[in-house]
């Protein structure tokens, strides 16, 4: 399920920048820090409108221009290049650029916010916009700050975030995350995983490109919750409503899905997002990253049966002893395909850190037993790291 925070392209120029571009570095604290300070979406937008670093009277899109044309990016400096295209309009908010789009909606840029505008016809269970806006208004950071929606001139339902440049799909793609990163990426993730799943909130969709960041040392945040499962407000969605013992089974991404959700347990819960992290965990600590298992898209394989066979060659074939709450599968994995006895983890994770190693055990595993967020936030692989928000090293 696609993720319609697609920022990679300015992300991208952010990544390339990183040595020569400390001002732009700069203006996205800065629009953190006014996010943290600001007591109103007015003030919020007025303290960010002028960046460290740009002249007055500037756009923010002009000073975009300029870093991307004027800073020796494409070995062009110097070179005459034609004015950004004007935006578009969306609700009071003007010159908004495309950014990309999703299963659901379509992302725009305007300065330093993300609107996106949900495409009410493209909208298929388990996708709910509304349940999505109510359950991001009862969250905190780590997840992605919800600062506003409305409807739009043509009544198109918008949402309004902090605009991040960056995912954890860019780092991969680009060169990797330094071990630093990971564990200051991951701690936010978990911690954000650890609050939602205390309200008995199941993410249902932990991927690369939903971990947003602010720049490549972070801050994280979780964001993407369209397909988000709630226990309120699910089991009563007018359409398509899903009762604790009866969610769809329709819910992940490729190489990040739980086995659980392959076999049709519809009772499934939060362990389905502590499978997703540990996969996507792996990805970052393997050198060079790759997914821990295979998966071809679901119009290619719609039984999914390569991603079965990947995990089974890569954790081991269940067995009713090693996840007995498969028995009341709708479709038990026992004795219908060939059994694997899997790779040594030392194998699999060669080069990992330890620390690292024991919690992506602890979390890819067939069992109900996952270690939770709150969990694996105790591994010492997240001690001693330096913690952002207070300047201090946290234990």
């Amino acid at each position: 399920m696609a993720n319609p925070h697609f920022f990679q392209r300015n992300g991208q120029r952010l990544l390339d920048n990183k040595e020569n571009g400390p001002r732009q570095i700069d203006a996205f604290t800065l629009e953190n820090e006014a996010y943290a300070g600001a007591s109103s979406l007015a003030e919020y937008e007025g303290t960010c409108e002028r960046p460290p670093g740009l002249q007055a009277g500037q756009s923010a899109n002009e000073a975009e221009a300029t870093a991307k044309h004027g800073n020796g990016d494409d070995g062009d400096q110097g070179e005459v290049h034609d004015e950004p295209t004007p935006g578009t309009r969306i609700g009071k908010y003007h010159d908004c650029h495309y950014v990309g789009s999703g299963v659901t909606a379509e992302v725009y840029r305007s300065a330093a916010l993300a609107l996106k505008v949900i495409i009410e016809t493209h909208n298929i269970a388990p996708h709910d916009p509304v349940r999505e806006a109510k359950i991001l208004k009862g969250l905190r950071k780590p997840c992605i700050p919800l600062l506003e929606t409305f409807r739009d001139q043509e009544q198109r339902l918008v949402l309004v975030f902090p605009y991040m440049p960056l995912t954890l799909e860019t780092l991969l793609e680009r060169s990797g995350l330094t071990t630093t990163q990971v564990r200051s990426h991951f701690r936010d993730l978990f911690t954000a995983l650890r609050d939602i799943h205390g309200q008995g909130i199941i993410h249902r969709d932990i991927k690369p490109s939903a971990v947003l960041l602010e720049s490549p040392d972070g801050p994280a945040y979780l964001s993407d919750f369209g397909s988000s499962w709630h226990p309120q407000l699910s089991p009563a969605t007018p359409v398509a409503p899903e009762p604790a013992d009866a969610k769809i089974l329709d819910i992940g991404t490729g190489p990040y899905r739980a086995p659980e959700v392959l076999f049709g347990d519809s009772a499934y819960g939060a362990p389905v997002d502590m499978w997703g992290a540990g996969a996507l965990l792996a990805e970052c600590c393997r050198r060079p990253p790759r997914p821990l298992f295979e998966s071809r898209p679901a119009h290619e394989d719609g039984s999914q049966l390569g991603l079965i066979l990947s995990i089974f060659k890569t954790v081991g074939s269940p067995t009713r002893e090693s996840w007995p709450e498969a028995t009341r599968f709708r479709t038990p994995p026992f004795d219908m395909y060939r059994a694997f006895e899997g790779r040594p983890w030392d194998e699999v994770l060669e080069g990992v850190e330890s620390g690292f190693v024991k919690l992506i055990k602890g979390l890819v595993k067939y069992d109900s037993s996952r270690a939770t967020a709150e969990q694996a936030l105790a591994f010492d692989c997240f001690a001693d790291i330096f913690d952002q928000d207070t300047g201090s090293v946290s234990k």
